[in-house]
């Protein structure tokens, strides 16, 4: 039987629905990260923003809370980078990303790590955290009194479960410098390498979906070849794309009619749906890519999309948002657009 075919603009819309960018939800934030597959959060704002653009009346003393009160948490997880997850959905993640996580820091990093018994490090940073969580500073430091060079200290949450501990890492107090081990954390119970990969799968698709194998796999950091035997024991569904490229999606993860139209959205930087991996979906589209990631700028710029796609950008100055569009926009479009703009600058002022 042939696959039915979803054109780029449908596989947008799907994008844009998953990620709870057609309708803002009104949904407590421990499922809303769920349905979205975590927001990336190295920079802590990033994640307040993030959640205004997905959220139905959001409030950022809310994500403030959650994560005091655990619901939520922020720690190393897909690609090496700091994401924004449930307490539930951290520990499966980091089961399933962890091995990949180590192998490429030793390949990258394996001159700077040779010699270093990285297992020895990792006892000695949760001994360190046995009585509750410190200080990067700390950490760090006892790390050197014993010897270590700084590329252990840099290394070792490929090896330990370590979470941002709020007030760090939050709008308020955004350098995220105090940490905790997730073990004394977190309630849930660690999860199987095995769970954890199967997570990954269907959180990239109820998130992002449909999708060809590797995209799962590029936002992940993990191998397409140890994602493939997982894949193939869920229940999912298959597409093609335009291409012909194979689509492997959720049995039943919302596809909105192509047609469907999509509002003003606003978002952060480091918003994982403008990653190279969602390049099928069209929502960066590709002669602006140089302006948004560039050397300068490799975690992006803040973004606003106009009908499902990247049409300009903004920064937060004073009390207002400033908005630079890439084209001319129609009166109507700006008015919008500035609308939104006067929206944010009021989340940003509290």
């Amino acid at each position: 039987m042939t696959e039915p075919v979803l054109s780029s603009r449908a596989l947008n819309r799907a994008l844009l629905a998953r990620q709870l960018l057609v309708e803002r939800a009104a949904l407590p934030l421990p499922d809303v990260l769920e349905r979205v597959a975590g927001l990336q959060t190295q920079y802590a704002p990033s994640g307040y923003v993030g959640l205004w653009s997905r959220v139905r009346d959001f409030r950022r003393e809310a994500l403030t809370e959650a994560l005091e009160t655990r619901e939520v948490v922020q720690g190393t997880l897909m690609r090496s980078t700091i994401h924004l997850v449930s307490a539930a959905d951290y520990r499966l993640l980091a089961a399933g990303t962890g091995p990949a996580r180590r192998a490429w820091l030793q390949r990258v990093q394996r001159q700077a790590l040779a010699g270093i018994d990285m297992e020895a490090v990792a006892i000695r940073v949760r001994t360190l955290l046995a009585d509750g969580p410190r200080r990067q500073a700390d950490l760090q430091a006892a790390l050197e009194a014993e010897g270590y060079p700084r590329i252990a200290w840099v290394s070792v949450g490929q090896w330990v479960e370590l979470v941002r501990v709020p007030p760090s890492g939050t709008w308020e107090r955004r350098r995220a410098d105090l940490y905790g081990l997730a073990e004394d954390w977190l309630r849930e119970a660690p999860a199987s390498e095995a769970d954890g990969l199967a997570r990954l799968v269907s959180a990239y698709l109820g998130g992002f979906g449909p999708a060809p194998l590797g995209d799962i796999a590029s936002w992940a950091g993990v191998p397409a070849t140890t994602l493939q035997p997982i894949a193939a024991g869920l229940e999912l569904r298959r597409f093609r794309d335009d291409t012909g490229r194979e689509l492997l999606d959720l049995p039943e993860a919302p596809l909105p009619d192509p047609d469907t139209p999509a509002p003003i959205r606003f978002l952060p930087t480091w918003d994982a749906t403008l990653l190279a991996h969602a390049r099928r979906t069209q929502i960066l589209p590709e002669r602006y890519r140089p302006r948004v990631f560039t050397t300068r700028t490799p975690h992006s710029v803040g973004t606003f999309l106009v009908d499902g796609a990247v049409a300009g950008t903004w920064r937060p100055e004073r009390d207002r948002i400033v908005t630079t569009p890439f084209e001319r926009l129609a009166p109507a479009l700006r008015r919008e657009i500035e609308d939104e703009a006067e929206r944010l600058a009021e989340f940003h002022a509290g």
